[in-house]
């Protein structure tokens, strides 16, 4: 295993089994590795979406496609893992996306009693929401992001990888928007 940690290249490939804003054909295909508990992955997302937001009009619709993945850090952010699940238990219900935002949002509150009131506020089933996390229905899943970003050589968050390879430049939207280009042509 130590031989796939030192791998720049994305060991998973992007599959309709991930949570997808775009489409997976785009030319320009992000994937994020995130903790929700991470200062660095909110800013990181914050970054993303507004490079996606400047480039908008020169990319047509279907040139960009984002990508996120789990991988709560547990060792140093104990409410991740479970913030984890409460996004999943959300895209089960078709709002993924929504609890994704409130999460990085409001990071500073990710216990329990917050999670079950950004279910409200979102109007998901409180009762389906409440039964997944204290099955941990959703634990496998998030395994199985925190895996594949081991076998891509992520050891911390944020990780970000564009078309497949790990970007590595520095994390301001310049930067960024420069790494979407290139990843065009």
């Amino acid at each position: 295993m130590a031989n796939d940690r030192a791998h720049d290249s994305l060991f998973v490939p992007p599959s309709i089994q991930d949570h997808i804003q775009g489409v997976l054909s785009a030319s320009v295909v992000l994937v994020m590795y995130g903790d929700y508990e991470c200062f660095q992955s909110a800013n990181a997302y914050r970054l993303i979406k507004a490079a996606q937001q400047q480039l908008s009009p020169a990319f047509e619709e279907n040139d960009a496609c984002f990508i996120f993945r789990h991988f709560p850090q547990i060792q140093i952010h104990p409410h991740a893992q479970r913030a984890a699940e409460a996004a999943e238990a959300a895209a089960i219900q078709g709002q993924f996306w929504q609890m994704h935002e409130m999460l990085f949002i409001h990071q500073q509150a990710l216990e329990n009693g917050y999670l079950v009131e950004y279910a409200n506020r979102l109007g998901l089933d409180i009762p389906r929401f409440l039964q997944d996390l204290s099955q941990k229905v959703y634990a496998d899943r998030i395994i199985a992001d925190i895996q594949g970003g081991y076998r891509s050589g992520v050891d911390a968050t944020p990780a970000l990888f564009v078309n497949g390879m790990r970007y590595r430049d520095r994390w301001t939207i310049e930067q960024l928007i420069a790494a979407f280009v290139a990843a065009t042509q």
